[in-house]
């Protein structure tokens, strides 16, 4: 597909995927690289521009990220944020040190002051609020580069070198909590870059309907569907592209929430493609008894269905020359771990053994570029309906990742009842349409209750709901007292097993929305 392509090499920064979701927001196509990545297939890439991101790390340390400084003679701008930022400064001539008092140092929101006549800054205020975190300090700027922000403790908070390009600041941009902070960002893509704004769901729907066409030739498709948002839309982007010849297999692993499958057939009785379901419940749990580490669980759980897609292509004869496809999206790639980055956490569809790729001709997952509310955009271009477009994330690893410690059918039902009265007590306050996500986790905690003047040694349950735009940062959601009340009262007084409810007040980072 052709269209601008900005890059953004990661340095390791907490907010790094939120960079590319504000680039891909301004109508330009981003991917997100590792520091390590060659830079002749950076370059090959054809970039109108690089960002490079923050980072935990000081620069002037050994062993601290670096990239060649070859990649300031592409003549290609630059924009560095916080150690991105502080990186540019000690390459090209500058000093970096660490803050002598503190300040010099900043964290949180900070009032900031611009040069309006930077191109970076073009329109916006003179004065707001940038969100700072950093303890390093840009002590000397590099030759060529003048100052263009400030804040009261330090005046060198964002840089710029105007002829080649290049701008860094110390704080950053990506988050809502500094003020036009996407303004920023726009004026470098499209008054430094000269982007066009030439990345649209529609151009990426026509598209890619048409390379599907031509990769897939005249075999088959075998799709993984969960019947979440992700595989849904996959599976109506692949119906577009080869009509009949998608088959959808939908495994019921027993981990699903309360009458999902049901509902996930239903749905897809109404649709023109070949829908199988597989009920695999005393398979899972099988291989499941007795784990209890997340990592482990979803490792398992993966293999176990790239097994299942396995038997269900030799059911269906579908050969060698044929394909399987999954609903993997951006954030599954990047959260697996990309380079040298960390793993978050597995993703399920990233865990296929290697036997299984083998059986088909390729593993197609044409989402795998895009995040949540690019998908959402891409099922309206496709014309699904806006309940399924809009309906909430659940892991593919489904309830094994919400129940904390090792999984048993007894545990998995507990939770299903118990997420199943929250959710109706969401749907009943008219919550389900303002919170994000919201569900309900089984601890291994247990603690002692009084229930019928008697002694209780049960479960604690933990309630979780968050608000969110794109998923990569989400807040806690501000449930109302009473709702949550009822939700609590319910659960104790119906639920065999659970004698205490909690809320999750933390939002992401530092937690991720999932416990596990």
């Amino acid at each position: 597909m052709a269209h601008q392509t900005v890059l953004i090499v990661d340095f390791g920064g907490q907010y790094n995927q939120l960079i590319a979701r504000r680039v891909r927001e301004c109508g330009v196509y981003c991917e997100v690289h590792p520091y390590t990545t060659p830079l002749a297939e950076l370059k090959a890439k054809d970039p109108i521009g690089l960002i490079f991101t923050g980072g935990p790390d000081s620069v002037y340390l050994d062993g601290s990220p670096k990239v060649d400084p070859e990649i300031f003679t592409w003549g290609v701008p630059i924009l560095g944020i916080c150690y991105g930022c502080q990186f540019m400064s000690h390459t090209l001539g500058g000093r970096v040190t660490e803050a002598q008092d503190d300040s010099a140092r900043e964290y949180g929101k900070t009032v900031t002051y611009y040069d309006t006549s930077c191109p970076i800054f073009q329109g916006l205020p003179e004065q707001g609020i940038s969100w700072m975190s950093h303890g390093d300090y840009m002590a000397a700027i590099p030759e060529g580069f003048k100052l263009v922000a400030h804040s009261d403790a330090c005046p060198n908070v964002a840089i710029a070198d105007e002829k080649r390009g290049f701008y860094g600041v110390q704080y950053h941009p990506e988050v809502n909590h500094t003020e036009n902070g996407l303004k920023m960002i726009r004026n470098f893509l499209y008054e430094v870059c000269g982007a066009v704004g030439d990345w649209t769901m529609g151009n990426f729907c026509k598209t890619t309907v048409e390379r599907l066409r031509q990769e897939i030739g005249g075999g088959r498709v075998l799709l993984a569907l969960s019947g979440g948002v992700d595989s849904s839309v996959l599976a109506a982007l692949l119906a577009e592209a080869i009509g009949d010849r998608l088959t959808c297999v939908f495994v019921d692993h027993g981990l699903m929430r309360k009458n999902e499958g049901d509902e996930v057939e239903a749905a897809f009785s109404k649709w023109k493609v070949n829908f199988v379901r597989v009920n695999a419940e005393d398979r899972f749990l099988i291989k499941l008894a007795g784990v209890s580490e997340p990592e482990s669980k979803r490792k398992i759980i993966g293999a176990e269905f790239g097994y299942v897609f396995r038997d269900e292509a030799e059911r269906f004869h579908i050969t060698n020359e044929d394909f399987l496809a999954q609903g993997t999206i951006y954030p599954d790639v990047i959260e697996s771990g990309k380079g040298d980055a960390d793993v978050i956490k597995s993703h399920h569809n990233r865990l296929l053994p290697p036997e299984v790729v083998a059986r088909f001709k390729g593993v197609l997952e044409p989402l795998s570029l895009l995040f949540k509310d690019e998908v959402r955009q891409l099922g309206r271009e496709l014309g699904l309906p806006e309940y399924m477009v809009m309906r909430q994330p659940f892991p593919g690893p489904g309830l094994a990742i919400r129940i904390i410690g090792d999984i048993t059918k007894e545990k998995a039902d507990m939770l299903r009842e118990a997420d199943a009265i929250f959710r109706e007590e969401m749907a009943n306050a008219g919550l389900d349409r303002t919170v994000s996500q919201y569900f309900a986790v089984l601890t291994n905690v247990r603690s002692v209750g009084v229930m019928g003047d008697g002694r209780t040694y049960d479960y604690t349950l933990a309630l979780r709901g968050v608000t969110t735009t794109d998923f990569m940062t989400a807040d806690w959601a501000r449930i109302p007292y009473e709702v949550l009340d009822k939700v609590s009262s319910r659960i104790i007084n119906t639920v065999r097993g659970i004698n205490r409810i909690v809320y999750d007040i933390t939002s992401k980072p530092p937690a991720t929305i999932e416990w596990e």
